[in-house]
């Protein structure tokens, strides 16, 4: 640009509030720090009773927050995984999801409330203004920062104040043990699943083919029947899950033939029930041979002998299979006394 397009400077406002052509004077700085407002005391630091009441407020939010900790851990006992409820406006849920949620928000919640809370009404307002300084602080800053901190911890009331410091520490320390029993999501609890299938005294015996209660005359000598449980049918949701524990199988020994006492007392006329599933890695067992009276499973081959208590007489199967005492009730149908005594399948660690 050259020295004549530069416009000269008494065409500029002056420092001093100029005017050209009739226009208003501009202001020594228009952005000039206006400064901080004059503080104004707030009720709770004139007045200790106020004071009082909102420590009690913050400590009802922290053990309200404790109280939905619990609820959250409680949740998981009280509440199956498959319950829906109706909840309005939002419809049908997991009962146990929504319970979940809403002790673990409340929690949450409680916890940033009570904080915000006891920093509004009770810890130090007063606004401090800091110069702006390099980033590496000289040892006179941190020195500063470090007394600043003290006198703001001071100033919080966290010492003088022991009902807020508790009920604060005792809602921290609460909240993880949400996450602690998060854990459990890796697996359901086993309880008593492993030993307990749908038998029990009374249930009728069902041909899977023909869906009907068993007789004893339906169960001819040198015969393979398989049954399942009354009342466990295809259709249900968990069908899968108790038909891998409750499938029989049913043959008809002479009980000349038959050399496990036990096995003979539990037996009805010779017709005895044993569990379907291996021991060795919980195949079904489907193989039958009439003059051994041995069974055998078509995955690893674990033989077993049904003449002298379904012992293991060859393959990797650990143990043998578990027997269903059966009788027969007033109608003549073959019906169960009581669920397998030990629990069938594979073994596992607790086996008892």
């Amino acid at each position: 640009m050259s020295s004549q397009e530069i416009p000269e400077e008494k065409h500029l406002p002056s420092e001093q509030g100029d005017t050209h052509h009739g226009g208003v004077a501009v202001a020594d700085d228009p952005f000039a720090d206006p400064g901080l407002p004059v503080h104004k005391p707030r009720i709770q630091d004139i007045d200790e009773r106020a004071a009082k009441r909102s420590e009690r407020t913050v400590a009802m939010l922290f053990i309200l927050s404790m109280l939905a900790t619990i609820g959250f851990i409680a949740s998981y006992v009280i509440f199956p995984v498959d319950k829906i409820v109706y909840i309005f406006p939002i419809g049908k849920v997991s009962a146990l999801n929504f319970s979940l949620g809403m002790t673990l928000g409340v929690a949450l919640f409680c916890i940033g409330a009570g904080a915000v809370h006891w920093a509004r009404t009770l810890m130090s307002d007063v606004e401090v203004a800091a110069e702006r300084h390099e980033i590496a602080a000289p040892p006179e800053v941190k020195a500063q920062v470090l007394q600043d901190f003290a006198d703001g911890a001071n100033e919080s009331g966290i010492g003088r104040r022991p009902l807020i410091r508790n009920t604060l520490l005792g809602a921290m320390a609460m909240v993880p043990l949400a996450g602690v029993m998060l854990l459990r999501d890796l697996g359901p609890l086993p309880e008593e699943k492993l030993r307990k299938t749908l038998w029990a005294k009374g249930k009728l015996l069902i041909n899977d083919n023909t869906n009907e209660p068993l007789r004893p005359e339906d169960v001819l000598v040198g015969s393979l029947t398989f049954a399942r449980p009354e009342g466990l049918e295809e259709e249900q949701h968990d069908f899968q899950v108790q038909i891998a524990k409750a499938a029989l199988m049913i043959v008809r020994i002479q009980p000349d033939d038959i050399k496990d006492k036990k096995e003979l007392e539990w037996s009805h006329d010779g017709i005895v029930a044993y569990s379907k599933i291996c021991t060795h890695v919980g195949c079904p067992i489907s193989l039958y041979e009439q003059q051994t009276h041995h069974v055998l499973c078509p995955c690893h081959q674990s033989t077993f002998d049904l003449s002298d208590g379904a012992r293991v007489i060859f393959g990797p199967a650990g143990h043998a299979l578990p027997q269903l005492r059966i009788g027969v009730n007033d109608e003549g149908f073959l019906e169960a006394l009581g669920d397998f005594e030990v629990p069938v399948g594979p073994a596992f660690w607790e086996r008892g």
